[in-house]
Formats: C-alpha cells, structure tokens, sequence
C-alpha cells in the first residue's frame, strides 16, 4: 500500500473516533482500520503522526473501544470548562466551572469506584444523577469540615487550585430548584449533575438506561480509557483530601482508592 494510502487510512480512522457513538462492531471499515492499526507498526505510527497534527493524542484501539483519543489543551478539538458550562447552559463563570468540574470529578469517581474496574475491559460502571450529586454534596461537606478544623473561614480565591479551595462553591449552591423556575432548576447542583451525564452520554461515553433517580447511566469502553488516562490527577487530589469512603448517598457504593493505587494507573 502506497503512502498516500496510509495516509488516507489513518485520517479515515481518526474521523471514526470523533464519532463517539460509532463502534468497530458497527462498521466493517472501522473494524479493518482498528485491526490495521493493531497490527500494522507503520500505520500505528502514521496515525498517531496524524492525530497529533490535530493536537490529540492515542489513548487506546481496540475492537471493543475503537480509536479513543483525548484532545490536547491546544487543540481545535479541545472543550475548555469555560466554553462546555456556556454549552450546558451555565454562564462560564469561574464558581459555574467549579460546580461543573465537580460534577464531572464525581461521576468519574463512582462509575469506577476501585482501580480494578479501570483495568478490566470488561467492566461496566453504573451512576444515577442523585448518586453523584449526593456524592459530590457529601464530599464537599468533608471539605468544609475539614477547613473549619483548620481554621480556614474566609472565602477561597477562584484563581487557587485543588478541589479544598472550592468546597464553598458548591455547598452554597442548591441541591434542586423550583420546578416551575426553569433557571434555578438547571443552575442547581442537581440540574448541572444531570447536565454532565446527559454531555458524557452525547459523548459516547456514557448510555442512558432508565430514568429513576434523576437519570441512571452505564459507563463505556470509551470512558473507561478516558477515565483511566485521568485517573491518577483526579483521585490523587480526592486522596490528598482523605476523600476515600465516600456513598453515593444510598449505603450501596464506596469509593475504594488507597495512594498505592494511584500510582499504578
């Protein structure tokens, strides 16, 4: 095969993977180039030239995930906090990027709450939108319990990192809003929690299975290898936290991180 061709196939698989609900089993084009790449070093190598031409980077290609990439900060493809709270409907606001980023940390968190389940490729996470809230909720509580032990009662900066710098922003957030208010529905924390799932699943990252307790979800392939890629950075600042048994608010899930386990992602 001439290198134009190779070319031509990588581009091909990469437009494949920014469809985040097509899959190999789909597309029998898909599978072959997902199959080439595996075991074709040249071709490997090409698309990944190729993807980092467009500032993203190879997460993982399998038959069961297709091609994952993650975009760099760089990148056309990349959905800054700022921009993605605008798109859920948040203003894009220093305190509406936190509510959204916690959000996003709590749902990673208890879709995959032990380090075996990001290794196994088998291993599907469920996560309920009142789960990650009431998550979320509860962990913020432990900060702010934490900083009242520590003296710390003035308003954290917005431009300070780490999640113990923002507890505040979402303990003084409502839980739920009036539904006849559409606004204050959707700017609550239960209405941003379910506008995060609502983004992973147009994603393909996540796939709505019922609507009990607010919206239920089952993880993918997808966002396992996506989760797995950012593991060490969020559950390290949760473990710096002492944030480590933490339910989803029913008894029947725990978060079950130790700091040996981060360095193993």
């Amino acid at each position: 095969m001439s290198g134009t061709e190779t070319t031509a196939d990588a581009n091909r698989l990469l437009a494949f993977g920014l469809r985040p609900k097509m899959v190999p089993s789909r597309d029998e084009e898909y599978r072959r180039l997902v199959q080439r790449f595996r075991t074709d070093d040249e071709f490997a190598a090409v698309t990944a030239a190729a993807a980092n031409g467009l500032g993203l980077v190879i997460l993982e290609v399998t038959e069961r995930t297709g091609i994952v990439a993650a975009s760099l900060d760089d990148s056309v493809f990349a959905v800054r906090m700022g921009e993605y709270a605008r798109r859920t409907g948040g203003e894009g606001k220093a305190h509406e990027r936190v509510l959204h980023a916690l959000a996003h940390l709590g749902a990673a968190t208890l879709a995959f709450p032990r380090p075996a389940d990001l290794a196994d490729d088998s291993y599907l996470g469920r996560v309920t939108v009142e789960g990650v809230e009431a998550f979320v909720r509860e962990a913020a509580n432990r900060l702010a319990e934490k900083a009242v032990e520590e003296g710390e009662i003035t308003d954290p900066s917005s431009s300070r990192p780490g999640l113990e710098a923002v507890w505040r922003v979402y303990v003084r957030r409502a839980r739920t809003g009036a539904t006849g208010d559409k606004r204050k529905l959707y700017s609550s924390t239960t209405g941003i929690v379910g506008k995060a799932l609502t983004f992973l699943a147009d994603q393909g990252l996540l796939v709505r299975t019922g609507d009990d307790r607010g919206g239920t979800y089952r993880t993918t392939p997808r966002y396992r290898a996506q989760v797995r890629e950012a593991g060490a950075v969020m559950f390290g600042e949760l473990l710096e936290l002492g944030i480590t048994e933490v339910t989803d608010g029913t008894g029947s899930l725990a978060v079950e991180w130790a700091p040996d386990d981060v360095t193993r992602l």
